[in-house]
């Protein structure tokens, strides 16, 4: 796995995708009358995307599964208030399903991540030493650890 930035990561696609529905949802008439659950799954929703990031530009394999880790948390509260919100009869079945399957799929996606990281034997880019002139400087090795 090579990543250059976080705009690459499958899981900060999906966690994109993700803050998009949640935000055709929220825009709805009814929904858009609760201001606090609203706030509540959008900012969820983007802090899982905002994680992904952060802890990419840290630079440390250990600082990344941490937010890695925030970030799955959170597809977890954007599940949770979708259940909410149909409670409330702000969306359909249909559109929490939706959601629910986006937030399954990112939460996975965050997981293979967070397993890669716990495999590898790279600290991170703080760790990596200087590549020559002209050759791309990759976040992962192109290899895998021994062993597995």
């Amino acid at each position: 796995m090579t990543f250059k930035s976080f705009e690459e990561i499958e899981a900060w696609q999906l966690a994109r995708e993700m803050c998009r529905i949640v935000g055709h949802l929220t825009a709805k008439e009814e929904f858009s009358k609760d201001w606090e659950l609203r706030k509540q799954i959008r900012n969820a929703s983007g802090r899982v995307m905002d994680c992904i990031a952060e802890g990419f530009e840290r630079g440390q394999n250990n600082e990344f599964r941490n937010f890695l880790g925030i970030s799955k948390g959170s597809c977890g509260e954007v599940r949770s208030q979708g259940y909410r919100a149909l409670d409330k009869e702000f969306i359909s079945e249909d559109e929490r399903r939706e959601l629910d399957n986006m937030a399954k799929r990112t939460a996975a996606a965050i997981q293979g991540l967070i397993d890669y990281l716990n495999r590898t034997e790279f600290r991170g880019q703080r760790y990596k030493k200087k590549p020559p002139k002209n050759t791309g400087d990759e976040f992962f090795p192109d290899t895998p650890p021994k062993g597995i």
